[in-house]
């Protein structure tokens, strides 16, 4: 503490100055063997030890050979979860198999990244610019890679990169240019950037005070989507119908204000959501997947299942799926992975947003598809072309389905029904001939196994939507009534009663006081129309035999997605 306070207050000095007032940063190696006989394992992390007479790094790394720090994902929390950890092992392996010493950076002891024998180095250290450049500087790094840990280790780009100038360190930040990274980010740039290449999206703009949110949603049209400029997740993000729910939502969710505005888009009804993932290296792109959406517009794409291959779009829709994909890539010169988020209503394909960086669809795509993105991304982002890595894109020949898994059953009294703020943790997959049964596994794996018979809460007017009309609510009971016992709420003279005595087997409602308790029992339950239309098809599969087959045997046809089948 007495060397800390030695420093004196830097806040507003010249940067020099506070290092030349600081304490050096030695970086230490962690002790995995508590002292019995010598480490070994290259496991580091860094202090200031203003009492030691022994200033002296313990790095043990080859500073004499290629090497690249490839930055982690930091904490796990909502939108920001293990699959970019995925990402980043995945970009270590590829370094290494390419010969590339690899060190990674992370402050997450729950990851295989930070696992001690994954990486060439290992630095247990804040996913910050001058910790992330002090490794450069010890490592003697060729480059950074900050694609793989999601948002968090983009966020770092452009400081990062100032430091290393700064520094005068021989050492650049890998694959897409903080600029491209900055203007997929910046709303206003990339949306004329859209505009000059004749690419539709939701209509919206950006607010800075209640005033002009309420006229540009008026201008748009209500409903609007609302949230908050430069979030993870979905947080604050929600669906408004009117003024009064646009100012109840600016007073209670958010503070509005010139340097916090807030988003107002056109609320696309009854579009169909696609995700697709893609590497490029410069020139040439390879898609790795398109995936459609269970849920409709409305719902987090975190939270909302899908599928892999999409089963409603037409040839030419995905043609164009494909052709707004190659455009975005080489108008941002990508290096690397691109996640792009589309929506698709009348025929018109809307990009929603695009994301220069891994996203937590990768691992689904890889396992879908059997191509290994990530491992391709790292390996042009050090250099390699597609090309001659001989990768081809690939589309299955069977269905996958990618699942949530929501932690409602660990935190009582939070809302069930899903919305457009993200609210799972984790998700799994299921892949069967048909969607209806992978849809099955998928939801066996999470934990929600659809019941086949019994009885059935089906509550009509809760799961009347924006965009549900009459007819898909029949279709649903309909549907509902060939397997279950359907009943309505006002059926029972205690409903709440008869799910706690085993009386209800299956739910489709968004009343929340039901889902509640639905969670509190374990009783299966859906709370929207496209995930309960999903799960009555799911059902008429319960004959089908159930279909086990490793990864590495699962049918695919190596053709380009998004091109009809015999074109050149």
């Amino acid at each position: 503490a007495a060397g800390i306070a030695g420093v004196g207050d830097p806040t507003g000095g010249p940067i020099k100055e506070v290092e030349a007032a600081s304490i050096d940063r030695r970086f230490k190696q962690v002790d995995t063997c508590a002292g019995e006989f010598e480490a070994t394992t290259p496991y580091y992390y860094s202090a200031r030890d203003p009492l030691s007479s022994i200033a002296r790094n313990e790095v043990r790394v080859d500073r004499d050979v290629e090497s690249v720090v490839v930055v982690g994902g930091g904490p796990i929390r909502i939108g920001q979860g293990v699959e970019f950890d995925y990402c980043a092992v995945h970009a270590v392996r590829a370094l290494r198999e390419a010969g590339i010493d690899a060190h990674v950076v992370n402050n997450n002891p729950e990851t295989v990244s930070t696992d001690y024998d994954t990486s060439d180095g290992l630095f247990f250290e804040p996913i910050t610019a001058e910790e992330v450049a002090d490794v450069v500087e010890e490592t003697n790094a060729d480059g950074v890679m900050v694609q793989f840990g999601g948002q968090t280790s983009v966020n770092i780009g452009e400081p990062l990169e100032r430091e290393l100038e700064r520094r005068g360190l021989d050492c650049r930040i890998l694959g897409t240019s903080v600029d491209a990274m900055d203007l997929a980010e910046d709303r206003d740039r990339f949306n004329r950037l859209m505009e000059e290449h004749g690419i539709a999206q939701p209509e919206g703009g950006s607010a800075t005070s209640e005033a002009e949110a309420l006229d540009l949603a008026n201008e748009i049209g209500y409903p609007v989507l609302v949230r908050p400029s430069y979030v993870l997740g979905g947080r604050a993000m929600d669906v408004v119908s009117n003024d009064e729910d646009l100012r109840r939502y600016i007073e209670e969710a958010v503070r509005v204000s010139p340097d916090k505005p807030i988003l107002v888009d056109d609320f696309l009804a009854d579009a169909v959501e696609l995700d697709v993932d893609a590497v490029a290296d410069g020139e040439d792109v390879l898609i790795g997947g398109v995936m459609e959406h269970v849920e409709t517009a409305g719902v987090h794409s975190g939270d909302s299942a899908c599928m892999i291959p999409p089963r409603s779009l037409s040839e030419e829709t995905l043609e164009r799926v494909r052709e707004v994909t190659l455009r975005i890539a080489r108008e941002l010169d990508t290096v690397g992975l691109l996640n792009v988020q589309l929506a698709v209503r009348d025929g018109e394909v809307y990009v929603l947003e695009a994301n220069p960086r891994s996203s937590r669809t990768v691992p689904f795509v890889s396992k879908a598809t059997g191509v290994p993105i990530a491992k391709l991304a790292a390996k042009v982002m050090a250099g390699a072309d597609l090309a001659d890595l001989h990768a081809h894109e690939q589309v299955p020949e069977q269905v996958s389905v990618k699942e949530v898994v929501l932690p409602f059953d660990r935190l009582p009294g939070s809302d069930p029904r899903l919305g457009p703020e993200m609210k799972s943790t984790g998700e799994v997959m299921g892949t069967a001939r048909s969607f209806g049964k992978a849809y099955l596994k998928a939801q066996d794996a999470v934990g929600k196994p659809i019941p086949r018979e019994g009885t059935a809460v089906v509550d009509l007017e809760t799961l009347r939507g924006l965009s549900e009309s009459d007819e898909d609510l029949s279709d649903v009971r309909e549907t509902a009534e060939r397997h279950f016992d359907v009943r309505t709420p006002d059926e029972f003279d205690d409903l709440v009663g008869a799910v706690q005595s085993g009386e209800v087997d299956f739910i489709l409602s968004r009343d929340r006081d039901l889902l509640e308790v639905a969670v509190e029992e374990v009783i299966t339950y859906f709370s929207t129309v496209p995930s309960a239309r999903a799960a009555l098809e799911a059902i008429e599969t319960k004959d089908e035999p159930l279909d086990v087959a490793a990864l590495s045997e699962r049918p695919t046809e190596q053709r380009p997605w998004g091109v009809p089948e015999g074109a050149d």
